[in-house]
Formats: C-alpha cells, structure tokens, sequence
C-alpha cells in the first residue's frame, strides 16, 4: 500500500466520518470534509490533471497557506504519478524561481494571495504549462482548481504506483544558502505515517490540531493519522494560546504537536494569567509531542506542572528522512526528557566519528540514520547526495551522544559548533542554561570572530515582555551553572528570530553580529 491507498481505505471504511477541518480563527471560519468526500475531489482533481496532459513523472508546484485545498491538490497530484513540489510560502521570487529551474514544473498551484509574485516572474519559468488557483472563487483570469473538479470523474485513477517510485521533491528551507531538492518515494512517506502512528499509539478515535506548516515534513504528523482513519485539525491564518486553547477545547483534540516558540507563548499566557486552564474543556488531550530542534528540559517541565497528566514525548526527524518518527522519546519514558529517544520502528541509528566509526559510549559524534524513509537523493546533485548517504546510512549533520540505557541526545549541528581557544563549545547547553533564567523568554547562542580566540560565545536574549535583565546579571547567573570556558563573552538583546518550523535562524544571527 501506499499514502494515496490509505485515503480510498479510509474512505471505504469510515465513508462519513471526518478526514479534515479547517478553522480560520481570526475570520471565524471553519469548513470539513468527510473521508468519501476528500476521496472522491482529489480523484476527481486527479483525473482532470490526467486529462489535461500532466503525466506520471513531472512535477507541480505547490504554494499555499494550510487549508483543505491546499490537501486537495497535494493529494490529487500523487493520485497521477506526478511528483509534488510544495514550497515554503516564505520563499522569495529567487528561491521560487530556483526551485523552478530544479524541478522543472508542467504545472503551478497556488493560494490567491502569492498570484501577484507569481505572475511577474511566471514568464522566467519556462516549464510551465498551466497555471491554478487554489481559492474556489478567485478574482480576475485566475484558473480555479474548482473548476475542473464539476469535470473530473469521481473513482480513482487506474494508474499503478510503485512504493520505490519517487512522489515528492521537497526544497530545504535554504537558510544556509540555496535550497536543497529532497527528492522521495512512495515507500518514504509511508514510512513516516507508519513511523508516527505506531510512536504516537494513534487511533482512529484521535484527532490532531495541526499548526506547523504543510509544506514542511512536519505533514508526516498528519500522515499518521491517515494510517488509521483519524481527524486533522487545520489552524490556520494565526496561532496563539487562545486560539490553540480554543480549538482544543472546540475540537476535542487528542494531540497536540507543539514548537519551541509556541510551547514558550502558551506557558508566558498561562503565566501571566492571559488564559486560565479552567476556562476550557481539555478532558479529550491525551498526548503532546514537541520536535524539529532540541527541546529544553525546563519548557518540558513548565509544561508538565501546568498539565500532569497529559502525556509527552519528543520526536526527532529530517527533511531527509521524510520527516518525523525515525527517533522518538516515547510516552513511558518521561523520566529521560532531554533525549530525543531512540531509533523506532523501521528505522537504525549510530553516533560515529569522522572516519565513519561508531564513537565510545557517552562521547559526542554525528548522528546516522538508515531506514525506509531515507530519501532517495538531492535531486540532480549526485557529489552531494554521496556525501550524505554512505553504505545506506544518512548523516545527518547533528551532533549526539548515547547514554548508557540507549537514549540519544542532540548536542548541536555540526555547522553551530563553536571552536573559542580551542575547545569546542556547543550552544544548545549555553541556551538552555540560560533560559532557565525567569525573565529569558528567548536565546540563541553563536559565535563571532575573536582576533585571539577565534571565536567567542556571544548570546542574543530575548527577555519577557514586560521584563528587563541585564548583562551583569546573566553574567551571575552563568557563573552558577557553567565554566568559564563556555560562559558568553558577549551579550546581545534583540529579538530571536526562528523559521516557520521553530528553527533558530542562526544564519541570519551570525549574518548581522559577525
């Protein structure tokens, strides 16, 4: 089987029951469609792209926001055999028309909203054939996708899908230079919907409240609800701790998957006493999931005083891998918050040195990862994908330790190692030291050119709003909890800034302060 089977399974078995709801919080809209509903409009959407010409093997970008439609058209496209091509809706004209001249797109589908930028640079994208509006009604000469679903037959196309074929050609979000092509198969997205279901216990009685974008391989959490049958949640336009806490209250979700910046709002809401446990009916919350950067112990146990009973676990993932489930903490294993976890179902992990050799227990090497999910190149860049996949196993760039019960934890990337005077100082234990401080809402620790030493550790804090620290006082504070030798030499306080997916956009950090 493969994820386009799952949707004609559920449709089959759970005909009336709900695959999807969208609630657009700000304008007090909400629509859902039933599993028999979703199945027929992508097939129908499916068919009609068959008819138009688009065959098995090109490509269709995919530019939008998180909605209904934007699934529609992710699903009808895998139903042809074309390849997908979502795109960060963050991405500029050059990075758009990069990814273009990469992947060679006969089709391009939008939201409404990105038409303006996509028509002054539509004549430089030479592939393109056809043109589609995601809105239903759009305004002008735009072509809606729901125009061409009046036409396109209901039962799904009689086209064979191979798992090993490729299905996907996803764009890295280029924050260290130009977007890398992931390109995967079938057998790699069914790998992370199985991965997720199976980690997160999932049931068809469970139902997710999905906010990090879709264009991300954060979708494999929304894939391994499609294993069994179970409701996503789409909260789109703005997310905040009211409208998080109201759509689960409104929803009855079971599972919530939270970033960093969204765990941290939601904790300074309750804190402040902007929003009150009480106010709503969280009864149906059984588990929540944080993931795509190393999670700070202390967010994880705020969390935990303000919800004791709810379950946590963390889960580690790649675009690479087709997204989240290869590691994962896992519910019964709370007592080792600050792990990532270990290698779950379907997947192996190692920690080894630069020569490719397995680290002793407890010292600090690079992450590798082999299993179903691992993609299966960058496309059209053979020296790079030989340099990331080595006898089968993917390396990740991460730098992790093992304990001695078998737990992995992220120590940094690769590329965010800071070298002072010699010694090697990561900056995840920087930042979270730092961020136990009261008044730290924020921090991202870099480092910067030293004449003498190389580098120093310089620290970007980002305080509570409302509340002030100095240096002299994270000075102290530091003194406390760490040697000298790691200790920031500078301190900055500006606004952190994180991507989309809850990343540190070191980058753009060491772009202004180096």
């Amino acid at each position: 089987m493969n994820i386009v089977d799952l949707v004609e399974k559920n449709a089959r078995l759970y005909p009336d029951d709900i695959a999807y709801v969208e609630i657009r919080p700000v304008t007090k809209g909400r629509r859902e469609i039933s599993w028999i509903q979703f199945h027929e409009r992508t097939n129908r959407l499916a068919n009609a792209f068959l008819d138009m010409g688009i065959k098995k093997g090109q490509s269709v970008m995919l530019l939008g926001k998180n909605s209904i439609g934007w699934l529609e058209a992710y699903f009808a496209v895998l139903k042809t055999g074309a390849w997908i091509v979502p795109l960060n809706f963050r991405f500029t004209t050059d990075d758009i028309l990069y990814c273009a001249a990469v992947a060679e797109p006969v089709a391009f589908i939008f939201d409404e909203i990105f038409a303006g930028k996509i028509e002054t640079i539509r004549q430089s994208m030479g592939s393109i054939q056809r043109c589609f509006c995601i809105d239903p009604r759009p305004s002008g000469e735009l072509e809606s996708l729901e125009k061409h679903l009046e036409g396109g037959a209901p039962d799904s196309p009689e086209l064979p899908l191979g798992n090993e074929e490729a299905c996907a050609l996803y764009f890295t979000s280029g924050t260290t230079g130009d977007p890398k092509p992931v390109l995967l198969a079938h057998a790699n997205l069914m790998c992370v919907a199985i991965s997720e279901a199976n980690n997160n216990n999932i049931k068809q009685t469970d139902r997710l409240l999905m906010m990090p974008p879709l264009y991300h391989l954060a979708i494999g959490h929304l894939l391994g609800l499609l294993v069994n049958g179970g409701r996503t949640v789409l909260l789109t336009e703005k997310i905040t701790p009211t409208y998080i806490l109201e759509s689960m209250d409104k929803e009855r979700i079971s599972f919530l998957f939270l970033l960093v910046p969204w765990a941290l709002d939601l904790l300074e809401s309750l804190d402040k006493g902007e929003n009150s446990i009480g106010a709503y009916d969280l009864s149906h919350w059984r588990l929540t999931v944080m993931g795509a950067q190393a999670i700070p112990p202390s967010v994880v146990h705020r969390l935990k005083e303000y919800f004791p009973k709810i379950q946590y676990s963390t889960v580690y993932g790649l675009s690479e891998s087709a997204g989240p489930g290869l590691i994962d903490l896992g519910v019964e294993n709370e007592h080792k918050i600050g792990a990532i976890g270990k290698a779950r179902m379907l997947w192996d992990a190692r920690i080894v040195d630069d020569t490719g050799r397995d680290v002793n227990q407890g010292e600090v090497g690079e992450l590798i990862v082999k299993g179903n999910g691992v993609m299966l190149e960058y496309y059209k860049n053979p020296e790079l994908t030989a340099q990331s996949i080595r006898k089968g196993w993917l390396y990740t760039g991460d730098l992790a330790r093992m304990d001695d019960d078998g737990f992995i934890f992220l120590v940094d990337r690769k590329k965010d190692l800071v070298i002072s005077g010699g010694e090697n100082i990561f900056p995840i234990e920087v930042e979270d030291t730092i961020r136990q401080h009261a008044n730290v809402y924020d921090v991202a620790v870099i480092g910067t050119p030293d004449e003498r030493l190389g580098e120093i550790v310089t620290a970007v804090i980002q305080t509570v709003s409302g509340k002030t620290v100095s240096s002299e006082e994270i000075n102290a504070f530091c003194e406390e909890k760490l040697p000298r030798y790691k200790r920031p030499r500078s301190i900055i306080f500006d606004a952190v800034p994180r991507s989309a997916t809850g990343k540190i956009e070191k980058p753009k950090l060491r772009n202004k302060y180096s």
